[in-house]
């Protein structure tokens, strides 16, 4: 998964030759060094934040199962339902700006204690709610938690995280969504014959479970060593990193090396802050091509199906003749279980495999999948048979399959990678709002088009699956074993700016200078 110093190779393919060059080669493994080993710990931890976003999806979809929730709810149903389910995303939509903002201006920690904040409000309101009315607000209050952290984590991961580590972990936060979910799913089956409103109140207050897990790590985890240099707090960053990449090395070449390219990189920075512009995202053919993948990605990732199958299972199950509760969340709660060993299994391949053969294995997986899906789910309507609606099950778990493989862990992976450093920020909020609008747009549409056409609906995302398989095929570049520095080659080719800085080659000579020192 991680691997050991010594492993030059895996490393070069991951970061680049020059970083390589100056990572330890004592052949320990990462668990036997006490400070990476909490190095990943937080960066674990940290990806289990993401569950807050998980649990609700799966909770929501639990409690549509149970004749409890809806007789509290009036029996809601098309619209309204879409909205109920809706308002948490619409919450963390108009989150992401401040979001951005405050992780800028106050750093990426502080602001994980906001996501506490509301988290502890919501799911308490959502829990003891006295009307259907406070429970819709509680669920707009939990909108915030999966912005303030889906914001954050990610980037106190990315920026925390030792080199060679970085993708997978990177690529692991999103499977922080299907533990969530897991736990959400098999709540909801453990207290589906509960004949009081305890049959939902208590999957609603479980939501504070994983978060609490997590604690410990938000407050022990280190700021950001980028934000610290963006606020001239030089000596600590080089603290941050000395000790945990280093384990304490003072003079380790690493950390030498992490901190030239920070310091160019902030530098860089802060002089593109006063001349760049949302408007540069499209200004060139290879920004243009960025951007087109990062509002196609965070919008692919909802539209090819997996919102019907995330917030409405109950009511697909429903289409295909499976009617009991029992059967319903129990078929959720294995499908969680599922999805969290593929998702993992997804992420420690990143590398291996690269990100094209997996995005394109994951559509044509997904296309595949959502054919036999609608055509079983037409077979049962017209022929009432429950052998044919059953064996749609099988088939919801191989469509889910194909869709961990790539789009749980490179949705957030694979746009940080390919824009350029000034335009990262911009480029991963483009990303969030896409997926956030797209989310949003299911939640309220899907149960006015399940209730209207049933089981049609599903060839709908069928015609858009092939549409996504094209676009991948024709405008998703692969960017395994290039260098951040490297891809704009990927997307610029000629016109991509020559890495000659003086600056920072002259801080990575004197940097070898002492390697070769050191060897010899």
């Amino acid at each position: 998964m991680f691997g050991r110093s010594h492993q030059r190779k895996p490393s070069s393919n991951a970061i680049g030759d020059d970083l390589a060059r100056v990572l330890p080669n004592d052949g320990i493994p990462w668990y036997k060094k006490s400070h990476l080993s909490w190095l990943i710990y937080y960066s674990i931890s940290l990806c289990l934040l993401a569950a807050a976003n998980g649990y609700d999806g799966s909770m929501m979809n639990g409690l549509m199962a149970l004749p409890q929730w809806f007789a509290f709810m009036g029996h809601p149903s098309g619209s309204w339902l879409g909205f109920i389910n809706a308002v948490q995303s619409l919450s963390s939509t108009f989150a992401y700006p401040i979001v951005a903002y405050f992780a800028n201006r106050w750093g990426r920690k502080r602001g994980l204690w906001v996501g506490y904040f509301f988290l502890f409000i919501g799911a308490f309101l959502q829990a003891f709610a006295p009307t259907s009315t406070a429970f819709i607000l509680g669920r707009l209050f939990l909108g915030q938690p999966s912005a303030w952290w889906g914001g954050l984590a990610p980037l106190l991961i990315t920026e925390l995280a030792y080199p060679t580590h970085r993708a997978f972990l990177t690529s692991l936060y999103n499977s922080g969504w299907y533990v969530g979910s897991l736990l959400a799913a098999w709540a909801t089956f453990g207290t589906r014959n509960y004949d009081s409103s305890w049959a939902w109140r208590i999957p609603s207050i479980l939501q504070i479970a994983i978060p609490i897990v997590s604690l410990p790590a938000a407050i022990l985890v280190p700021e950001s060593p980028r934000y610290l240099v963006s606020r001239g707090q030089i000596a600590k960053a080089r603290a941050v990193l000395t000790k945990f990449h280093a384990g304490g090395d003072e003079h380790s070449l690493l950390v030498d090396f992490e901190m030239a390219e920070i310091e160019r990189a902030i530098e860089a920075d802060q002089s593109a802050a006063n001349s760049t512009s949302w408007m540069d995202l499209i200004s060139t053919p290879g920004n243009r091509r960025r951007a087109f993948i990062s509002v196609t990605l965070g919008v692919y990732a909802q539209w090819n199906g997996v919102g019907v199958v995330s917030y409405y299972l109950a009511l697909v199950l429903q289409t295909v003749g499976i009617t009991s509760v029992t059967d319903q969340t129990l078929i959720s709660g294995c499908l969680q279980i599922w999805n969290l060993i593929l998702a993992v299994g997804a992420a420690t391949a990143v590398d291996r495999l690269g990100r094209r053969p997996l995005f394109l294995i994951s559509s044509v997986g997904m296309l595949a999948s959502f054919v036999v899906i609608s055509g079983l789910s037409g077979s049962f309507a017209t022929t009432g048979q429950g052998p044919v609606g059953l064996a749609v099950v099988p088939f919801l778990y191989l469509y889910y399959g194909f869709y961990d493989i790539a789009f749980t862990p490179l949705l957030i992976a694979y746009p940080a990678e390919i824009w350029p450093y000034h335009l990262r920020a911009r480029g991963m909020a483009l990303v969030q709002m896409s997926t956030y609008i797209a989310i949003f747009f299911n939640l309220f549409v899907n149960p006015i088009a399940l209730e209207a056409i049933g089981w049609k609906y599903y060839i709908v995302f069928a015609v858009i699956l092939v549409f996504i398989t094209l676009t991948i095929y024709f405008f998703y570049p692969e960017t395994k074993g290039h260098s951040l520095e490297e891809m704009a080659l990927v997307f610029d080719g000629a016109d991509a700016p020559a890495i000659t800085d003086s600056a920072i080659t002259e801080q990575k000579r004197e940097v070898f200078h002492k390697e070769d020192v050191n060897s010899g």
